[in-house]
């Protein structure tokens, strides 16, 4: 394994062995953990992918709570591995560290905030990835890499030790590259489900618009999959006007109050894309960001009764990862991305990336949105849809 800057930041104990080796025994034993650089591990510092932030940051005295169950379930910590700045991106590309390079798809970016456990994982390096997910961030990489991931309902797993972006959607995710593993890393991160994802699947031609034909016709497939005796359903769901702008605001205003405080006179210690948006972030009003909180609450309650006990199957990007050597293509597709991954981020509800592949033999990524507390039935329900759809 070589120390690739762009995707490690501290890799293993310097003798061929793991940076932490486990702490107990138990359905993980032998798997290796790639760790988001925003996470507590004891004895190293949380670098949140900006330098400076890493020279003023204190040694941990403990593990991020998840961390520390992966560990006791039999896991060793790989290393830690990239995120782009304080996650507030979903390229992958980090001004000071550099972009990831995506193994499933040469040449493209690798998709971010989880960027770093996302290439490790795709590239054979480690078997989990631990991220977050507040706009995208575990969700995108896994599309963008043909690999399985999750962000669970907000707030099913522990935040703790965990240096937050937007508290009001933050989510503790992971990533692997097959559906067996990543419930099994569910069965240790998460809470026995309160729901059931029973009712019908909803399928929006609404949604799947928003994404390029060839993405769209892979999702196809997996609905197509649904076991028989399931009712699908083709449904309007299109993201209501103002929906997408309400949860940038919000997410923009939480993000500077807590970083704010650090960043007022440290802007310049960011790269230019992440700069900008802490620069809006700053000029939002209280005003702004209470209506906006609103706004969330009132989209959030729409979400949850549209979608009752059913499954939303929607494309999880709107694209294939746009290509590295083209800057300016991620800014094409964004909107569209963002318009998808926000629904499940507003509705704080579990979103299942399910590898396809699109007839050019890229990576892409169906999602399923379940009920809120439905997440390990719902790694269950995507694991039967998915076979035979990843390499």
């Amino acid at each position: 394994m070589t120390h690739d800057p762009s995707v490690w930041r501290v890799l293993g104990d310097g003798h061929g062995g793991p940076l932490v080796a486990p702490t107990g025994i138990g359905v993980l034993d032998g798997e290796t953990v790639a760790v988001k650089d925003l996470f507590a591990v004891a004895g190293q510092r949380v670098g949140a992918g900006n330098p400076a932030w890493l020279a003023a940051a204190p040694v941990a005295a403990a593990h991020a709570d998840a961390v520390a169950r992966l560990l006791g379930a039999g896991a060793a910590v790989a290393g830690i591995a990239q995120t782009e700045e304080f996650a507030y991106s979903l390229t992958g590309a980090n001004a000071h560290y550099g972009t990831p390079p995506n193994p499933r798809a040469q040449g493209r970016i690798s998709g971010g905030s989880t960027s770093g456990p996302a290439t490790a994982v795709a590239g054979g390096e480690a078997t989990i990835a631990l991220g977050t997910d507040t706009g995208g961030s575990v969700r995108v990489p896994a599309a963008y890499q043909g690999l399985w991931g999750i962000r669970p309902t907000h707030g099913a797993v522990p935040a703790g030790g965990l240096l937050p972006l937007a508290p009001s959607f933050d989510t503790v995710g992971w990533l692997t590259r097959d559906a067996a593993l990543l419930a099994r890393a569910g069965e240790v991160l998460l809470p026995p489900d309160t729901s059931a994802p029973t009712g019908p699947f909803l399928v929006s031609d609404d949604l799947l618009g928003l994404a390029e034909p060839e993405v769209s016709a892979a999702v196809g497939q997996v609905a197509g999959a649904v076991p028989a005796g399931r009712d699908v359903r083709s449904v309007a769901w299109l993201p209501e006007p103002g929906w997408l702008a309400a949860f940038q605001t919000l997410q923009a205003a939480e993000a500077w109050q807590v970083h704010g405080a650090w960043l007022a006179d440290r802007m310049d210690t960011l790269g230019p894309a992440v700069r900008g948006r802490f620069e809006r972030a700053r000029a939002i009003t209280a005003a702004e960001a209470e209506e906006a909180r609103s706004a969330v609450a009132r989209a959030r309650a729409t979400i949850r009764e549209r979608l009752g006990d059913g499954v939303l199957v929607l494309p999880s990007t709107s694209s294939p990862a746009p290509r590295a050597d083209d800057p300016g293509a991620f800014d094409a597709v964004r909107q569209a991305t963002m318009l998808l991954t926000c629904v499940a981020g507003i509705g704080g509800l579990p979103a299942v990336n399910v590898p396809v592949e699109t007839t050019s033999g890229l990576p892409a990524g169906a999602c399923l949105v379940g009920p809120a507390g439905s997440d390990r039935a719902l790694i269950a329900l995507a694991a039967s849809l998915g076979q035979g759809s990843a390499r």
